[in-house]
């Protein structure tokens, strides 16, 4: 049986890159062009109230174009790859539906890869199990990765990353080797100082949006160690509250993570051959006329 992604007859624009790169205006000015809806294939803006933080769409990108993927749980859900498919799925599916052309677009390459290549999730942890991982340091569960040749996952610097990808060993291996069909699949490439001077710029612009009154909020709601608070800025932001570091110190670390962050997307996605890398104006263009083909 098809998949939700290859009902329909209409094509899956999949446009991937790392943060900064620029994908999510190209998504947006695609989209309005061909009638599209973005589902957004990322694993932080996923979580409501996480607004500056994350770097979600504006709400005036999201007024032009339906967007989908975002604010549907809380910082204190747990929400994973498998989660986001058959979101995604489901999403894609009522795109097509209503005539119009779904696009995937981020920079979490599992969420990217589950749909693309249909991943057949496992089941549930055993949390006896969980419970013992937790319990390892980082470069304990680095250990077993290697022993027990378990890839690490993209975002390697989180716990909760490391162990699910040790769960999810020998459950989660039922996937295609090719796309799904009818996808258009695109990576924005963008020279090194370029993509470090966009990241430079967003955490300025993160800043002065506000985003430590922001995570000050979150944490005095969720708790500082709520999933989803763990990750990104928000510990660095916890760290400033607590007198731990100065604004500037907090604000280098993170560009430093930021940037370590693209790196890491980068390396996980430049290991999919189907992705045809582009930089953004030859992106436009390329996705452009395949569209104008099809219509």
């Amino acid at each position: 049986m098809a998949s939700g992604v290859e009902r329909a007859g209409l094509p899956l624009v999949v446009i991937v890159g790392p943060t900064a790169s620029g994908k999510t205006k190209l998504a947006i000015d695609l989209a309005t062009k061909y009638g599209g809806e973005i589902i957004c294939a990322d694993s932080r803006t996923v979580y409501r109230g996480m607004d500056i933080g994350t770097a979600k769409p504006s709400e005036d990108e999201q007024s032009k174009v339906p967007h989908w993927a975002i604010d549907i749980v809380d910082p204190g859900d747990r929400f994973t790859a498998a989660d986001f498919k058959r979101y995604a799925d489901s999403k894609i599916a009522e795109i097509r539906a209503r005539g119009r052309i779904p696009f995937l677009v981020g920079g979490t390459g599992l969420y990217i890869d589950a749909v693309l290549y249909d991943y057949q999730f496992g089941q549930a942890s055993d949390p006896v199990r969980r419970q013992e991982l937790e319990q390892l340091s980082l470069r304990e569960l680095y250990e077993y990765c290697d022993k027990n040749n378990i890839e690490l996952p993209e975002n390697r610097l989180n716990k909760r990353y490391v162990v699910r990808a040790i769960e999810q060993k020998g459950v989660n291996c039922k996937r295609k080797y090719t796309p799904v069909s009818t996808s258009i699949i695109v990576g924005i490439s963008t020279e090194g100082d370029v993509l470090r001077a966009r990241i430079e710029h967003r955490a300025e612009q993160i800043f002065n949006d506000g985003v430590v009154e922001e995570a000050k909020q979150l944490g005095e709601k969720y708790g500082w160690n709520s999933e989803a608070m763990t990750g990104n800025i928000y510990p660095l932001i916890h760290k400033y509250l607590d007198g731990q570091m100065t604004m500037r110190e907090m604000q280098q670390k993170f560009i430093t993570l930021d940037w370590r962050l693209a790196k890491r997307q980068l390396t996980w996605l430049r290991r999919n051959s189907d992705i045809e890398w582009l930089a953004l104006p030859e992106a436009y263009g390329r996705i452009d006329n395949l569209l104008a083909d099809m219509g």
